[in-house]
């Protein structure tokens, strides 16, 4: 069973090969834009591609049975269309509910005909590397919200999720929304970093502007799309966040952020 892995070499598809590999999985196929940097493990069979050029997408295709697919709107049609015509008969997709930035996604999805999963992931813990220029820069984090609440999910437990249901039948047609496995705010969350990171992290209430503004440096054009959309935008009822769904699916325990910032520490610092 040949599973085509997309994205290959992105934050979460790198992982996904990883988890397939460690649950067994011996026919994998990785789409990258760049093979000649992909790293992966011997066994795993690179292909040159591009999910945002489908036109040459023909012989990534070839042979195989199922695909993780990462998320990309404006050529999601033009993909699966390819992929239904190679014989493609399931897919795992990273998206978000039908009215979410991701929703175009799980709709063409669900439109191609295909057998599928979707994968909606809330806050990535992965998101907080945001603060890291503030926080090398003057040791404090500006948040228009600090209060605010979430259960985030580390990038790595999205990938277990996807290699689980990408080796069974036991997902089709299933839609799984995803969180870490506990609600933090943003006060909590700057703590537990600051615990990481063995020194002080000072938080201070913002402005939007003044949010954007300490984001900028680090995402450029996209922080004030990110603050009015997520940091003031995305308030999800505590009540309904599935903090077990990693256990769940997986059958292991989802990653603490606790643990996430210890792992990761070195990158806050880092220039």
């Amino acid at each position: 069973m040949t599973i085509l892995v997309t994205g290959a070499t992105a934050n979460i598809g790198r992982k996904v090969v990883d988890h397939l590999l460690a649950l067994g999985a011996n026919d994998i196929r990785a789409l990258t834009a760049n093979p000649r940097k992909a790293a992966l493990p011997s066994g795993v069979q690179v292909i040159e591609g591009d999910l945002r050029r489908p036109e040459a997408l023909a012989a990534a295709f070839a042979g195989v049975h199922r695909m993780y697919l990462a998320p990309a709107p404006d050529s999601v049609t033009e993909v699966l269309a390819l992929a239904r015509a190679a014989g493609v008969r399931h897919v795992v997709d990273l998206s978000g509910e039908p009215e979410s930035w991701w929703g175009s996604v799980c709709t063409a999805v669900e439109d191609s005909g295909l057998a599928w999963t979707h994968l909606w992931p809330g806050d990535f813990m992965e998101n907080t590397m945001t603060w890291a220029h503030q926080i090398r820069e003057s040791g404090a984090i500006r948040e228009p919200r600090p209060h605010a609440a979430s259960a985030p999910i580390a990038m790595d437990d999205i990938a277990a999720v996807a290699a689980t249901a990408l080796l069974t039948d036991t997902h089709l047609g299933r839609a799984f929304p995803l969180a870490g496995p506990e609600i933090l705010t943003r006060a909590e969350l700057v703590r537990h970093l600051a615990d990481a990171l063995g020194r002080d992290i000072v938080l201070h209430r913002s402005s939007r502007e003044e949010a954007i503004t300490a984001l900028a440096p680090t995402m450029g054009d996209s922080a004030t799309w990110y603050v009015d959309n997520v940091l003031c935008g995305f308030d999800p009822d505590p009540a309904t966040l599935p903090i077990t769904s990693v256990r769940d699916i997986t059958g292991r325990p989802a990653t603490t952020f606790a643990r996430w910032a210890a792992a990761n520490a070195p990158r806050f610092t880092a220039d």
